[in-house]
């Protein structure tokens, strides 16, 4: 950290290693690598101007140059990553930590450096409320009043002189810090992308290996695909629901053709009466019987035999309408059925298409934690 200490003219406060983030300053839904290896992370106490800092540098290029102020906040979004927003560089940092232990160690400095940032500002506010001529400086002017309350095991480093600064040379931190954001290009390696949907917090991977972001992209097309499963059995139940349908009218159909078939039946009968009647009438008249009963039977006859011509018609119209009605159902259930079975075949292409994106995916995850695990062993 060498760059950074003569960037602020003073000793680190606290130190670790990280892999550092930015967030995509176009879509603001993914990571973007902006140091290729872990790098020191530091904070830094300004005793000119009462700020600490965060900055991190790697080569010659400031990845993070970052003003911590009283309402930041440092979000632990995984085990092993963690995110903060700084307004003032209009951009959002990530850090990929090698275990747990470390992220905790970073999120309890940053909470301490927060908490005095807001005794300052307390403090400040007190002195103006007493009335006081001057404000009383809680620390001295050239060490971080953090530097008291240092754990044990992190030994205080050697005090130095403040170092004055010129204006031109305050000017180009400031530049340079705020030229960190524009001078990301397409060299940084995108990690992982965003889950789908409004950007309602900044998505963050998981650890560098892991992006969370791909976990999600998995955990959506999962769901697709269960989704897509909960809609074929649906379909599938949904057509045994039609086929039932389907029997049921046939059944009645055969019940009104089997009532038909019973009709003509009836109708033969009394057709065999009737011609009965007629030979005892013609029996009758070849007798000589009465001129008015053989006319009376006659008539009878007559009135029976359009009777049964009748019938006969109502029957033969009766028998092809249930028919024609019986073929027109028969092959709309047919084509019913295999429209289903067609959809059926499609929405299980479609099953398949995403259970082999999914297994694709899985492999390019594995890869990927693969090559990450690499590049840190070595």
């Amino acid at each position: 950290m060498t760059a950074g200490k003569e960037t602020m003219g003073e000793q680190p406060i606290f130190t670790c290693k990280a892999h550092v983030f930015h967030i995509d300053p176009k879509t603001k839904r993914s990571w973007m690598a902006a140091s290729s290896t872990a790098v020191s992370v530091s904070f830094f106490y300004d005793s000119s101007r009462n700020l600490y800092r965060i900055i991190s540098v790697e080569g010659t290029k400031a990845v993070i140059n970052s003003t911590i102020t009283a309402n930041m906040t440092f979000t632990k979004t995984s085990q092993k990553f963690g995110q903060w927003s700084d307004v003032r560089a209009n951009t959002v940092y990530g850090l990929g930590f090698a275990s747990e232990a470390e992220l905790g160690k970073f999120i309890e400095k940053f909470q301490e450096v927060k908490e005095a940032i807001q005794a300052q500002q307390c403090g400040g506010k007190g002195a103006a409320n007493g009335g006081s001529g001057a404000a009383t400086p809680v620390a001295s002017a050239t060490a971080s009043p953090l530097l008291a309350g240092r754990a044990p095991d992190e030994p205080p480093p050697a005090a130095s002189p403040a170092q004055p600064k010129t204006e031109n040379d305050e000017m180009m931190v400031h530049q340079r810090a705020h030229s960190v954001s524009s001078t990301v290009q397409g060299g940084y390696a995108t990690v992982g992308r965003a889950p789908r949907g409004p950007l309602t917090s900044t998505p963050a991977p998981p650890d560098p290996a892991v992006p969370e972001s791909t976990e999600q992209q998995l955990r959506y097309e999962n769901d697709r695909l269960k989704l897509a499963l909960a809609q074929s059995s649906a379909n599938a139940k949904k057509w045994e629901v039609e086929l039932a349908t389907l029997k049921s009218n046939n059944l009645r159909l055969t019940a009104a053709l089997q009532e038909s078939t019973a009709n003509v039946d009836e109708w033969k009968r009394q057709l065999h009466q009737y011609r009965e009647e007629v030979a005892r009438a013609r029996h009758y008249a070849g007798k000589g019987g009465e001129a008015n009963e053989v006319e009376q039977l006659r008539q009878r006859v007559a009135q029976l035999e359009a009777e049964l011509a009748q019938k006969n018609e109502e029957l033969a119209q009766i028998t092809k309408s249930k028919k024609s009605e019986q073929d027109a159902e028969a092959k709309l259930a047919q084509s019913q059925l295999e429209l289903a079975l067609a959809a059926q075949d499609g929405q299980r292409q479609v099953i398949q298409a995403l259970n082999d994106q999914l297994a694709r995916q899985l492999e390019e995850l594995t890869t990927i934690h693969r090559e990450i695990n690499t590049a840190l062993q070595t």
